[in-house]
Formats: C-alpha cells, sequence, structure tokens
C-alpha cells in the first residue's frame, strides 16, 4: 500500500506535460520498432528471458530479496558481453536497420520490373534443366562487403548473362550473383550460412545462404534447387517455395517495388505461395 500512497502523491505533485507525453511516445515507438525488429529472429527469444529477469528484478528489490537482487546485479555485467557474442549477427542486422533510412528510401528507390522479369525466367529456365542458382537482390542494405569475396562483374543484368553465369561449366557458377538495381554486380560470391537449428537437413548451402543473406540484410535471394529444380525465394530469413512464374514474378515485383506500395501486395506472402 505504501508504493501505492507514494505514486499518488507523485502524481498530485508532478503535472504531466506536453514534453512528457512525447517522451513516453518516443519510447513506446522504439521498443515497438525494436520488437518489430526481433520478432521472428533468435534474439526473440532472449528478449522475452531478458523481459523475465527485469521483471524478477524489481520483484526481488521490490520484495527485500537481497540475494536474488545481488546474483541478478552481477549476473546482467556478464550477461551483456554474452549476448553480443552470441547474437552478433541480430545485433549487425538491427543496426543496419536503423541506419537505413527508410523514410527517405520510399521516395528515391526506384521500380526494377524489367529486372524481375529477367530474374524469373532465367529461374524458369535453370530450373527446367536443374541446374543450381542463387541470385541475391540488393534492397536498402548495401552488399558490398559480401562482393568483395567474389568477382565484380558491374555488368547490365540480363536474361542470357544470368543463364550463362550459372552453367557448371563456367569458372563463375559456383556460388551468388548479387544484383544491385539493374547490374550485376557481383558473381561468385559467398555468403553466410544459417544458423537456424530446426532448418530441415535436405536443405542444401544454397538454401542455408539464401537464409542467412536474408537473416542478416533486407536483400531478396532467389534459389534454384541442383537436386530438384524446385524455385525458393528467402526474405526475411523466411524460405517460400513457388511453382508457376506468375506467382513467382507477382511476388519478387511486390518486395522490389518502392517501400510505399509494398504493403499492399504483401498478401502474397501468405496465400500465393507453398511451404518449402
Amino acid at each position: 500500500m505504501e508504493r501505492f500512497e507514494q505514486f499518488a502523491r507523485f502524481i498530485r505533485v508532478n503535472t504531466i506535460s506536453v514534453t512528457d507525453v512525447l517522451d513516453i511516445l518516443i519510447i513506446s515507438f522504439v521498443i515497438y520498432r525494436l520488437f518489430l525488429l526481433l520478432k521472428g529472429t533468435r534474439a526473440a527469444k532472449i528478449a522475452g528471458g531478458i523481459a523475465f529477469l527485469v521483471l524478477v528484478y524489481f520483484v526481488s528489490r521490490t520484495a527485500q530479496l537481497h540475494t536474488i537482487q545481488w546474483f541478478l546485479t552481477n549476473f546482467v555485467t556478464y550477461a551483456v558481453f554474452a549476448i553480443i557474442v552470441v547474437y552478433q549477427a541480430e545485433i549487425r542486422k538491427i543496426l543496419a536497420n536503423i541506419g537505413e533510412a527508410r523514410f527517405l528510401g520510399r521516395f528515391f528507390e526506384p521500380e526494377r520490373t524489367g529486372v524481375v522479369d529477367d530474374i524469373v525466367l532465367a529461374a524458369m529456365t535453370l530450373s527446367s534443366k536443374r541446374t543450381g542458382a542463387l541470385i541475391v537482390v540488393e534492397r536498402a542494405t548495401g552488399l558490398k562487403s559480401y562482393m568483395e569475396n567474389g568477382h565484380e562483374l558491374n555488368a547490365r543484368l540480363s536474361y542470357d548473362l544470368l543463364v550463362t553465369l550459372f552453367q557448371p561449366d563456367t569458372p563463375l557458377h559456383d556460388g551468388a550473383v548479387i544484383v544491385q538495381r539493374d547490374r550485376i554486380a557481383a558473381a561468385s560470391c559467398f555468403l553466410p550460412l544459417t544458423l537456424e537449428p530446426h532448418l530441415s537437413k535436405e536443405y542444401g548451402t544454397r538454401h542455408r545462404a539464401a537464409i542467412g543473406i536474408t537473416e542478416e540484410t533486407d536483400a531478396v535471394a532467389v534459389v534454384v534447387s541442383e537436386e530438384t529444380g524446385r524455385m525458393s525465394v528467402a526474405v526475411g530469413g523466411r524460405l517460400k517455395r513457388f511453382t508457376d512464374s506468375e506467382t513467382l514474378t507477382a511476388f519478387l515485383k511486390s518486395q522490389l517495388a518502392p517501400s510505399r506500395e509494398r504493403s499492399r501486395f504483401n498478401w502474397l506472402w501468405k496465400r500465393k505461395e507453398t511451404e518449402l
């Protein structure tokens, strides 16, 4: 009861100003955005654990449980370093998303309809021949660091060039092709593999690389399986299979459209593709 009385006295003595309301709204928005960034990632689980420990800490402080309070205070010091090491990929993604300045990108991001048509046509051709392929399309997050371990091309994207690059007898067929706007920026690039422990064993290196690059960046990755010829797309660490060119084209156009238009097509993610 004493705590409630103190809070009531605080409310009576301190009037809430417009600045206080603005302060609360900003903090609420930041927490909400962090929640969206963490949602569906491995870091979401540890965020829930941290929230629980914070709750236990305040309960122990209120109840004067000094041993628990001392333990949690010292535990946090070492836990911070452990979290940075274990979840460095998620932390990089969050920091990259913060630095993307999406509110500016919405107005300057170009449409890439012709690029999508060439990518889909190439994927269909490679799929019919069961030729493995991995095409990564850059969006807001730069992929330059991943291009440096491959071969820079800076060639205009075309159906013929994409199909040629992934032919088994060519020197650049192994690895990923990275697309920037309407150009093939680099080929034979090696990407980070996902660390997702529950991923099916049937997925090969290409699929794991597609998921890995989309976990760390906002890129869109198109994969063609060498074993089955199946076409898949990875976005945000999620992998989905597409069985026809029309659905694949519609989805890629929605993801590569200016940001202000993407939300109109997001229903395709849930309705028009089959789970891989």
